[in-house]
C-alpha cells in the first residue's frame, strides 16, 4: 500500500486550520482586544472631581450709635428744617419752618432708635447712626419725612428765653450746616421770625431792641438743658 506524501499532508492541515477558523468567527468564541476593555476599567474607576459652592458672604457689622451726637437738615422737599440731639439714652428735637409751625420734642433712645413727644401730639420717630438721624415727624397737623447730616458747631440747635415787651417769650434756632438758620419767636400773643444769630459776638440776636444770647443744645457737648 502506497503511503500519502508531503505535499498532500501540508495541504490537509490547511484546510484543517481554515475550518476551525470558520468555526470560531460563527460562534463567536473569539478573544475580545485587552486594550478595549482596560480603556474602559480606567474610565469607570475615575472619580468625579467635587463640587466646589462659594463662601457664605458675610456682611460688615454695623456700628454702635453714638452715645451723644447732634444733627441738623430740612424735611424732604423742604419747607421746614429739623434738628435733633442726642445725650447719653436721651434727645431732643426741634421742628422749624421760620414763620409759623415748630415743634420742641424730647424722650429717649434705645439701640439708635429715637421715640419723642412733644406738646399739641407732635411727635417724632426714627433712628441715627454715626453719619445721619432718618425719620418721620409730625406737628401743626401736618408730617415730614427727613434725613439730617450731623452737625459741628456753629451748626446745630439753640434757643433762648427773652423778655418781649415785659413778657416772657422762647426763641429756637436751626443753624444748618451749610451756615444758613431759621427761628421762630414766640410769645404769648403770637409767633414770628426769629432774628438771625451773629456769631462774630458769641451766637448773639437783638430782640424787642436787646441784645440776647442763645444757648447751644448740644448732646456733643453736653449744652442745654435734656
Amino acid at each position: 500500500m502506497k503511503h500519502p506524501g508531503p505535499l498532500f499532508t501540508l495541504l490537509a492541515g490547511v484546510v484543517l486550520a481554515g475550518g476551525i477558523g470558520i468555526v470560531n468567527l460563527a460562534t463567536g468564541t473569539g478573544v475580545a482586544p485587552v486594550a478595549g476593555a482596560a480603556n474602559a476599567a480606567a474610565a469607570s474607576t475615575t472619580a468625579a472631581p467635587p463640587e466646589t459652592s462659594e463662601a457664605p458672604k458675610t456682611e460688615a457689622p454695623r456700628a454702635d450709635p453714638p452715645a451723644r451726637a447732634d444733627y441738623a437738615g430740612r424735611v424732604t422737599g423742604g419747607g421746614a428744617s429739623v434738628a435733633v440731639s442726642v445725650r447719653d439714652g436721651h434727645a431732643i428735637a426741634y421742628l422749624c419752618d421760620g414763620k409759623k409751625v415748630e415743634a420742641w420734642l424730647q424722650g429717649v433712645t434705645a439701640g439708635g432708635k429715637l421715640d419723642l413727644e412733644g406738646a399739641k401730639n407732635s411727635s417724632l420717630t426714627g433712628s441715627f447712626d454715626a453719619a445721619t438721624v432718618t425719620g418721620t415727624v409730625t406737628a401743626s397737623g401736618k408730617t415730614w419725612q427727613f434725613t439730617a447730616p450731623t452737625a459741628k458747631k456753629p451748626a446745630g440747635l439753640y434757643r433762648a428765653a427773652p423778655k418781649v415787651k415785659g413778657k416772657p417769650g422762647k426763641v429756637g434756632w436751626i443753624v444748618q450746616p451749610d451756615g444758613s438758620q431759621v427761628g421762630i419767636l414766640t410769645t404769648e400773643a403770637d409767633s414770628a421770625t426769629a432774628p438771625a444769630l451773629n456769631f462774630g459776638t458769641g451766637a448773639t440776636a437783638t430782640v424787642d431792641g436787646a441784645p440776647v444770647t442763645a444757648e447751644p443744645v448740644s448732646g456733643l457737648t453736653g449744652d442745654g438743658d435734656f
